[in-house]
């Protein structure tokens, strides 16, 4: 392995970064680099909220739940920890983005993020009340290569499933 290569990836349990995980993978094997698997989360209700009532209890249990929740994601892609790759998961508090960036900050890393579809109305809900998205964050503040990896075709199929479409109507489509 190549001395501090590193490929960073942005974990949450979804489709989409289960995705992205997938490719980071791959792009950690071609590079001989490091997978930095990263699960960012904030306090319920956000951290202000949470400095004006502290629970150092429920923030503990807060950081278990997340990092059982990046286990369970690596178990979903991987069944445990990808063979053949040096793996440094991390469980960071603070928000995706601003996470993200902040661990990617040599220029030979890559930062892989999902970059999901999201129709008209989620995409300005989560401008709105969000700030936006973490792949739009990632590829505005990265100071290194950030590859946005679209969602696989099969997510659209489950995103279909999800809205009630017929299975016989998806599998004609499928053999058309």
């Amino acid at each position: 392995m190549s001395d501090g290569a590193r490929v960073i990836v942005g974990v949450s349990g979804s489709l989409e970064s289960l995705t992205a995980l997938h490719r980071a993978a791959d792009e950690a094997r071609d590079r001989g680099a490091v997978l930095v698997p990263v699960l960012a989360w904030t306090p319920v209700g956000g951290e202000y909220n949470y400095r004006l009532r502290p629970c150092p209890p429920l923030l503990r249990a807060w950081q278990e739940m997340a990092a059982a929740r990046l286990e369970q994601a690596l178990d979903e892609a991987f069944g445990g920890l990808p063979a053949g790759l040096r793996v440094e998961p991390q469980v960071v508090r603070g928000a995706a983005g601003p996470v993200l960036t902040g661990l990617a900050d040599r220029p030979e890393d890559l930062l892989v993020v999902g970059a999901g579809r999201h129709g008209a109305v989620r995409g300005t809900v989560r401008r709105l009340f969000q700030g936006g998205s973490v792949s739009h964050y990632c590829l505005a503040h990265a100071r290194c290569t950030v590859l946005a990896v679209p969602p696989s075709d099969l997510q659209d199929d489950l995103r279909a499933l999800r809205r009630g479409v017929d299975l016989r109507e998806l599998a004609a489509l499928a053999t058309a």
